[in-house]
């Protein structure tokens, strides 16, 4: 029935309407669906035996149920039914044959309540893919359909729930779309479900890392955002620069007690031996001058590396009483380990105390850093100035010399 003129005039009109007039957009509701719905209502109908009579209604009805997407994508069963009218009417089709097809069309309406038979065989294939192989890819059209034309956006969660819903409140109408489909169709209804629990499982996953990100991130930005993080480095962080300066005025002493040394020796195993000969009593004075100049020197770059250690005798009540830095060395050497225990105890439980006993520890670093510096810059003028003196009074002491015995 389908190779007759008749059915070849409605699927070249069908085609130049879809083609001339189907927006792209219209993914799945296009001329492909159509053919696939005409071929198996075709196919059940055979299976049904039902009248020739009734399949060219049937047929008609296929080839006409979604024209209506090229006017109007809400209401296109109505568009469908009026475009049928018009193109069956002018091929002389008669009024109740026209009837039965608008009704068939109208039968397609969601949710399917078909009433006749071919009512029944027009809804089972127009859903003919629900209970087919091909059902992954019809539904992903659908889907892309829905976005575009009725901006129906949803998650991959939700368009499964759709999908899984409406499967599972399906049933084909006619005995042979039920026993050739509804096989498949509970397999694909069994893959949705699958595929549901593993996107569950998986937004479930992300959701539960995202939510221990959050967690943790409010943690470090509470823990970032604290103030004795930020006191701690301070501390943290002029101490060791202290203590830095500390090594650089050491090394500084230790240079010049060197260089004062070798000094030291190179006089007295030089000149000193010279200085008891008549000729040479010029040299005494700048000799003298030379050596005080690099003992005063050395003395100066001692005292600024002297340690200096406290009493270190200090008692439970000083502890309790906050008088006593316990992170200094000095104030702790000559406690019993009990009493220092009990007093760290004391000075890790107080925040105030242990900041205080920092705030010490800075602050006595600090005086001692002063103290070194002091010293030893004395100690670095008098080396420069007693150089400086020294050669010139060994100058002066050669230029007298000199004169004298010209004269």
């Amino acid at each position: 029935m389908l190779e007759n003129d008749f059915f070849i005039g409605v699927k070249g009109f069908i085609s130049s309407l879809y083609k001339d007039k189907l927006a792209v957009e219209v993914v799945y509701h296009n001329f492909d669906h159509t053919l696939q719905v005409v071929e198996a209502a075709n196919e059940i109908a055979i299976a049904e035996n039902i009248s020739e009579s009734d399949k060219e209604i049937l047929l008609i009805a296929a080839w006409f149920h979604d024209v209506g997407f090229v006017e109007n994508h809400k209401e296109h069963e109505e568009e469908s039914k009026k475009i049928a009218t018009e193109y069956l009417k002018d091929k002389g089709l008669s009024k109740e044959k026209i009837v039965k097809v608008l009704s068939c069309i109208d039968a397609t309406k969601m949710p399917h309540k078909p009433k006749s038979n071919l009512e029944k065989i027009l809804c089972d294939a127009d859903l003919f893919h629900l209970g087919s192989e091909d059902f992954g890819n019809r539904s992903s059209l659908l889907r892309s359909e829905w976005e575009v034309l009725f901006d129906k956006h949803m998650t991959d969660i939700e368009w499964l729930e759709e999908n899984q819903n409406f499967i599972a409140n399906h049933k084909y109408f006619t005995d042979y779309a039920y026993q050739k489909l509804n096989e498949q169709k509970t397999v694909n209804w069994l893959k949705i479900q699958k595929d549901l629990r593993k996107i569950t499982l998986k937004k479930e996953e992300q959701e539960l890392k995202g939510k221990l990100k959050l967690e943790e991130n409010k943690r470090k930005a509470l823990k970032d955002n604290r103030p004795d993080r930020g006191i701690e480095t301070m501390y943290r962080v002029t101490l060791r620069n202290h203590i830095k300066l500390s090594d650089i005025a050491d090394t500084k002493a230790n240079i010049l007690l060197s260089v004062s040394a070798i000094i030291l020796s190179i006089a007295l195993s030089t000149l000193f031996p010279k200085l008891d000969k008549p000729d040479n009593y010029y040299l005494i004075y700048p000799t003298m001058l030379f050596l005080l100049m690099s003992v005063v020197t050395m003395i100066f770059s001692i005292l600024s590396t002297r340690p200096k250690v406290t009493s270190g005798t200090f008692t439970s009540e000083d502890v309790v009483n906050k008088k006593v830095n316990l992170l200094f060395f000095g104030n702790f050497h000559k406690m019993p380990l009990k009493e220092f225990q009990d007093g760290m105890q004391q000075v890790m439980n107080d925040r105030d105390y242990l900041y205080k006993s920092l705030m010490k520890d800075l602050y006595f670093l600090g005086k001692v850093l002063d103290k070194k510096y002091k010293l030893l810059r004395v100690a670095y003028n008098i080396f420069m100035v007693g150089i400086v003196l020294s050669i010139l009074a060994f100058i002066i002491s050669f230029m007298l010399m000199k004169n004298s015995t010209v004269v």
